[in-house]
């Protein structure tokens, strides 16, 4: 039981560790020139960072379930790992990585899109829960869905396509970092930041707004990449 302990002791350091240095990375590459040789290094730190956080986040997952998510680490893994093969991948080629995130994309989409078949014709859900699937949490898990059927057709895309090249290659960059940096932020700040505080946790709605930042970012990266040719700037240095 001790060696279990020191174990669960030292992904927790590495989990913390990798999620605060992935948060400050991820800043630095969000504000960061795209393309050049920050946003680029910064971007590395990100990538390594967050998926150090989700492999200890997977086996906290397991010893501890009541505080982290296996599927919240395999799908920021997933993120994190497509964002940045996608930028590293030579232009209008794939390869097999390609075709192993697709089917990654529909494992993790799979039991989302039933759910959220069973929730929205009122059926009961064949997924047992222990959290009430309303308000904030239904939001949630419907944006969760969505956000993996995009993630699904862009890989399929990819896919029979053969590569993707300009303006969709920078923003299928772009939107998976964003998406991965909020869901950093989010876990920080809802999950994170309330057990170090005294007293009972408690989640009030003033620790959802950091949230919000990383969202403006994607918002405003996919009118400049996809409707304004912002993206040139960004290729010089992908």
């Amino acid at each position: 039981m001790s060696a279990l302990r020191e174990m669960t002791t030292l992904a927790y350091v590495f989990h913390i560790g990798g999620g605060t240095l992935a948060l400050i990375s991820g800043t630095v590459a969000a504000f960061a020139r795209k393309g050049g040789r920050l946003h680029r290094a910064a971007g590395d730190v990100f990538f390594v960072s967050m998926l150090t956080m989700a492999a200890f986040a997977a086996y906290l997952g397991v010893v501890v379930p009541d505080r982290t998510n296996i599927f919240g680490a395999a799908f920021v893994a997933y993120l994190v790992g497509t964002a940045w093969l996608t930028v590293r991948r030579k232009e209008g080629t794939i390869g097999v990585s390609e075709k192993i995130a697709l089917v990654v994309a529909l494992v993790l989409f799979a039991p989302f899109a039933a759910l959220a078949f069973q929730l929205a014709t009122g059926m009961t859900p064949l997924f047992k829960s222990t959290v009430a699937f309303k308000g904030p949490v239904l939001i949630a898990m419907y944006s969760i869905a969505f956000v993996l059927a995009v993630a699904v057709i862009g890989d399929a895309k990819v896919v029979f396509a053969g590569g993707i090249s300009g303006a969709p290659r920078i923003a299928r960059h772009l939107w998976r970092m964003c998406v991965g940096l909020m869901m950093a932020t989010g876990s920080a700040f809802t999950n994170g930041l309330p057990r170090l505080l005294p007293g009972p946790m408690h989640v009030t709605p003033i620790f959802f707004l950091p949230q919000f930042i990383p969202l403006g970012l994607l918002v405003f990266w996919m009118i400049r990449v996809r409707l304004t040719g912002g993206y040139k700037m960004a290729e010089q240095g992908a």
